[in-house]
């Protein structure tokens, strides 16, 4: 029997809370509730949470803090939450700017107020599908160059140092290293990795290229791996 799955709700408007809990709560979803930033961070301190639904505007420590805070090795490593736990963005905050931040913050998804339950729903179980490690169990891991990723693990480390992606971020280097040399545009990134269920634009995967280059890349600015194909997208190349 698989477990039943951890969601943590940070949120500080109740009315919220009650209707996305009960949603996840009926679809078997464990389900814990944060008002605010200082009473999430006491939560993914004391549980093991896979995955965060999370309000940009919440009190004592907004969203965007929270998520820079697990996103940051030095912080997570005392808290029962992996680092590499998918965040979804619920917020009233529309512009693309906004938008953009939430990726670059390290979340996976985006979804703006006034908003669907039955949508949250569907994306919270895209992402956990896209997130588990089942999917890649059964390959091989890629070495190139000073590069290794794992997909058992999921696991990404350069020169043996471990390097701390995102589910996304992890989804995305390795299709991009599964296809050395084809050349993919954003739109096709996105059907490939982010998958139907996505419903953002295509600057989510110029976001999550420049964390990985930031990440990976000897210098983030003359890429070795994930290469710009000015005008189409992006492919990833293997050093001679």
């Amino acid at each position: 029997m698989s477990k039943t799955q951890q969601v943590l709700i940070v949120e500080d408007e109740r009315t919220i809370r009650e209707v996305v809990r009960r949603y996840l709560e009926v679809d078997g979803f464990n389900v814990h509730e944060a008002e605010d930033g200082q009473q999430a961070l006491h939560i993914l301190t004391a549980k093991a949470i896979d995955l965060i639904i999370l309000d940009i505007m919440i009190p004592k420590l907004d969203g965007f803090a929270l998520a820079r805070k697990l996103r940051t090795p030095s912080e997570y490593v005392s808290m029962a939450t992996s680092g590499e736990v998918p965040i979804i963005f619920l917020t009233a905050r529309k512009d693309e700017k906004d938008r953009l931040d939430g990726f670059a913050f390290g979340g996976d998804d985006y979804l703006t107020k006034p908003f669907s339950p039955r949508e949250l729903l569907a994306r919270v179980k895209a992402v956990l599908r896209r997130s588990t490690v089942g999917a890649l169990g059964t390959e091989e891991p890629i070495q190139v160059d000073r590069l290794r990723l794992d997909p058992r693990s999921r696991s990404v480390t350069v020169d043996e140092r471990t390097v701390t992606l995102t589910a996304k971020e992890f989804d995305l280097l390795w299709f991009l290293a599964r296809h050395p040399h084809q050349v993919f545009s954003r739109s096709q990134l996105l059907d490939n990795v982010w998958g139907f269920e996505f419903y953002g634009d295509e600057s989510t995967v110029t976001v999550h290229v420049r964390r990985l280059r930031e990440k990976i890349e000897p210098d983030a600015n003359k890429p070795t791996y994930i290469q710009t194909v000015w005008g189409i997208g992006y492919k990833f190349e293997i050093p001679e």
